[in-house]
């Protein structure tokens, strides 16, 4: 009889790890694949282009439909600086956002660091949080960080 009572607790653990797993697998279905490196260095150098229109970047930033004209004043600011920024790896937290390790360059002073990207709408953006800091950072200010 043991035996049998021991096997009933082992199917048990069983279906609840298949239930977990198969959770785990629809929440992780809801979001678009998670970008290479190379796409999302994409999209920051898009971000940080002046000949790319702010029309076409307003889904690249979280909240920068409240004020699109915002990314090309950062942009503007970070070509002052003589700045850019290297993505150097992306780890997907599986919960609709992702952190990239960094590498930021401001003439000769060379940093790493990570940035987050939230899925919204379909889409990865840089998280509101990380492109508030730039904007700070550029003495800037916008209503989307207000």
């Amino acid at each position: 009889m043991s035996a049998c009572s021991s096997d009933d607790e082992g199917s048990s653990t069983t279906t609840t790890s298949t239930t977990t797993a198969t959770t785990t697998t629809e929440a992780a279905s809801q979001y678009p694949p998670v970008p290479t490196v190379e796409e999302l260095q994409t999209m920051l150098d898009t971000a940080f282009d002046e000949t790319v229109p702010a029309a076409e970047k307003v889904d690249l930033v979280q909240g920068a439909e409240a004020d699109p004209a915002l990314i090309d004043q950062v942009a503007a600011a970070a070509k002052q600086a003589n700045a850019t920024i290297t993505i150097l790896d992306i780890n997907d937290n599986e919960n609709g956002t992702a952190t990239a390790g960094i590498e930021t360059a401001m003439g000769d002073q060379v940093s790493t660091g990570v940035v987050n990207f939230v899925a919204e709408d379909g889409v990865w953006k840089l998280s509101k949080d990380n492109a508030c800091a730039i904007v700070s950072l550029a003495g800037l200010q916008s209503p989307v960080c207000a």
